[in-house]
């Protein structure tokens, strides 16, 4: 039986951490992660955890000490949101590319300009394609379960990526909910010991870390880094399959919410899922065939599941909180309906972008979604424009 608790998702992240112990942990603070390093810092002086905390002058120097961290063979440690991530820029992609499984908590937030300290995932789906394996969390237990197992899959030895769990800023980073806790010998004993095989600091081995790469080898190291995405899929789900045998809770790489019949589903990721639920289950007493899948691994993206749990659908509506300003939709919704195509699989599927900069988002618009789904599916599939907007003032 854990232990039953009142916490914020910042609070959790920060409790995970604690369990988790890491060697480093290195962070500079903005909102609306810094909870996160501030917590953690009383556990640091408390002597609760024997981490090493470095307080750094930039994002950039917390992404630059996990990584010096990292190579050097200990276990590293991060939070941050949005510009702070944005000036983490150049060092995310060069630790994927060494290799180095740094986990980081991400509190998503709006990237300026203009200013905004409010929940979107613009921040994260600025570097979704950097090579670091993403999960996202609905709530404040996800963003503790997902921590506990991430540095399992991140330092798996046919992975060896950094790994991010997201969770929306304020939303859930700053709200209170019932949460349930391992013990911290069980959390421990789960998370394991980090043993690196290669490291700057073994004699035995003397190695170079972040070497010139040029046309000689990049090519191969790249595709490297590609089959170590490939091979993160079947980590997650044997990590996670016994952390349900250890908690009782499961987690796959995206949730079924009534999508046993349903004909219109919609797909989103983090805490907009529980607004979704709450639709669902109004449209479902008013016997509307209204269904969920809630994104939870979105790097590696399972494709071909995504796109098996969708074949029975007669519409689809894919909700990106970020725009790709590219004029032909959101993250999200290219990978749906990439993954849907290469699978032969044929459903209407429109996008709609919504709550940017924290434009709040209500069981009412979820349910405008519904209708629009429903008005497609009498419309014998004729979607119209499949780029759309929820909740924009003056937009239908």
């Amino acid at each position: 039986m854990g232990i039953r608790e009142r916490l914020s998702g910042n609070e959790a992240a920060a409790i995970a951490m604690k369990q988790i112990n890491p060697d480093v942990v290195a962070a500079f603070p903005i909102t609306p992660s810094t909870e996160i390093p501030q917590y953690f810092s009383t556990f640091v002086n408390n002597g609760q955890v024997d981490t090493e905390f470095v307080a750094v002058e930039s994002e950039h120097s917390a992404m630059s000490a996990c990584i010096g961290a990292e190579a050097a063979g200990a276990r590293a440690m991060t939070a941050t949101s949005a510009n702070g991530l944005s000036l983490m820029w150049e060092m995310i992609y060069i630790a994927s590319s060494l290799r180095l499984p740094i986990v980081m908590s991400l509190v998503n937030r709006a990237v300026s300009g203009p200013l905004n300290i409010h929940n979107d995932h613009s921040d994260a789906m600025g570097v979704r394609d950097s090579g670091w394996i993403m999960l996202f969390s609905e709530n404040n237990q996800e963003a503790y379960d997902n921590l506990l197992m991430a540095h399992r899959i991140a330092e798996n030895k046919d992975v060896l990526l950094p790994l991010m769990v997201c969770q929306d800023g304020f939303i859930t980073s700053h709200s209170i909910e019932n949460i349930e806790l391992l013990e911290d010998d069980k959390a421990k004993a789960f998370v394991g010991t980090y043993k690196p095989e290669h490291y700057l600091l073994n004699d035995k081995e003397p190695i170079a870390v972040g070497p010139l790469d040029v046309q000689t080898f990049l090519f191969e190291h790249k595709v490297q880094q590609a089959q170590a995405m490939r091979n993160a899929k079947k980590v997650v789900a044997e990590v996670a399959s016994e952390f349900e045998k250890l908690t009782g809770r499961k987690y796959e790489f995206f949730e079924r919410y009534q999508m046993d019949d349903a004909e219109l589903v919609v797909i989103c990721m983090n805490s907009t899922a529980g607004t979704a639920k709450a639709t669902i289950d109004e449209l479902r007493k008013q016997g509307i065939k209204a269904g969920l899948l809630k994104i939870r691994m979105f790097r590696p993206f399972p494709a071909e599941e995504v796109a098996e749990a969708l074949k029975n659908a007669k519409a689809i509506a894919v909700l990106d909180k970020a725009d790709s300003l590219n004029g032909v939709g959101g993250a999200l919704y290219e990978d749906v309906v990439s993954g849907m195509f290469a699978s032969n699989i044929h459903v209407p599927t429109v996008n709609y972008v919504y709550g940017i900069g924290g434009r709040d988002t209500t069981v009412n618009d979820i349910k405008k979604v519904y209708t629009d789904l429903a008005e497609i599916v009498k419309n014998n599939g004729n979607i119209g424009n499949p780029y759309r907007y929820l909740g924009v003032r003056g937009e239908n």
